[in-house]
């Protein structure tokens, strides 16, 4: 473990991540414009944006499992180069198979990215420093969006989808070739598993039996299922004159709480009783939206609730985990669990949202941190058996 954090090195693994959520970002952001390059795909659109998602409720694990055995210095550097490659030939606007098809590769960039890093992150920060880094790395999603939707989406409107993707490619491209001059890498562990389909499935099966691998993802599912869905299906239930101010002030509260409130309890808490503590106020935000619909100080302090579960969900996977390769599959199945989620999330909310009408939101969503709380306490009571 590192005795001093090079936070310029930290600094510039998050630049990567961000990288890494550019890649879901810049084509939703750009999502109405899609059917102006491809006008005979219809609905086949959707599978632009949804493809990357796909790939990750695949092969979440498998990336931590080939992350670990090719090494996680090699893994970010060849991921990011790929992921430049990808949006190149995506500049092109390409005929929609080759669309789709640079799509699932980016997928698969996009889940060495996000295994690789935040490992990298652990190992090179002191242990007083790791709340802090791991927490700023949960931001990564956030903070990437919000810069796709003030600049990507205009550079996109002003100059043609082509320049944003070139964009994108020349900021991988330049991560790539700092983070090749900058990083080292890790000692090496020992002899990884072969990779073949037996071992994959016995990889499944470990990590989701192991409480202490499998802990961060289990809530890490329940969080994205909520936090995304809740922000697509509520905003017509605001008031339309503070719907735009809400919307926007939510995610950021969200980034300031765990980037604050949220460090500060991880100096005196562990990350697991963090994220315990993030259910439990997010569900009684539930109960107050439920009773108060639409109220936006009820909003605000959800988000903030939720904050907590997202740093202080990366900040436990080393602190359960103390082998490098151990937290490669922690966050491999967070990635794939996170896929999930947020694939699930919003269409399981409108259905119910159409059946029960806005009370189904504060009951599915409560539901969900309530469901992530249990989850966690198990985990918890078999780790200490």
């Amino acid at each position: 473990m590192a005795q001093k954090t090079p936070f310029g090195l930290i600094l510039l693994l998050w630049g990567a991540g961000l990288g890494a959520a550019a890649q879901y970002g810049k084509v939703s952001v750009i999502f109405d414009l899609l059917p102006q390059a491809y006008p005979q795909a219809g609905a086949a659109v959707g599978w632009i944006v949804s493809l990357v998602g796909f790939v990750g409720i695949l092969f979440g694990v498998v990336a931590g499992l080939v992350v670990a055995r090719i090494r996680y210095r090699r893994a970010l550097l060849a991921a990011l180069w790929a992921g430049a490659a990808v949006s190149l030939v995506q500049a092109s606007v390409p005929a929609l198979p080759w669309m789709l098809l640079s799509r699932v590769i980016e997928g698969a960039s996009h889940l060495a990215i996000v295994v690789a890093a935040p490992t990298l992150i652990a190992q090179l920060s002191a242990d007083k420093d790791r709340g802090l880094t791991l927490t700023l790395w949960g931001t990564f999603f956030g903070v990437a969006f919000a810069i796709l939707a003030f600049a990507g989406r205009p550079l996109a409107l002003s100059y043609g989808l082509p320049a944003l993707f070139v964009a994108h490619a020349a900021f991988m491209a330049v991560f790539a070739v700092i983070l090749g001059a900058r990083l080292r890498a890790l000692p090496a562990e020992g002899p990884q598993p072969a990779i073949s389909l037996p071992q994959i499935l016995r990889d499944h099966a470990m990590i989701y039996r192991s409480p202490h691998i499998s802990a961060p993802a289990a809530g890490w599912l329940f969080y994205t299922f909520s936090f995304v869905s809740i922000l697509t299906v509520l905003p017509p239930y605001l008031d339309p004159d503070i719907r735009a101010g809400v919307m926007t002030a939510m995610p950021l509260t969200s980034i300031v709480v765990s980037m604050t409130l949220g460090v500060a309890l991880l100096r005196v808490l562990s990350g697991v009783r963090v994220v315990e503590l993030g259910f439990t106020l997010s569900a009684l935000c539930m109960i107050w939206l439920w009773l108060s619909p639409g109220a936006p100080l009820a909003c605000l302090a959800l988000a903030g609730a939720m904050g907590l579960v997202q740093g202080a969900s990366f900040a436990s996977v080393p602190q359960l985990n103390a082998r490098p390769a151990a937290q490669a599959q922690a966050n491999g199945a967070m990635a794939q669990m996170g896929n999930i989620g947020n694939t699930l999330g919003t269409p399981v909310m409108a259905f119910a949202l159409i059946g029960g009408g806005y009370a189904a939101l504060p009951v599915l969503a409560g539901g969900a941190f309530v469901l992530g709380l249990l989850l966690h306490l198990m985990l918890g009571k078999m780790r200490d058996l």
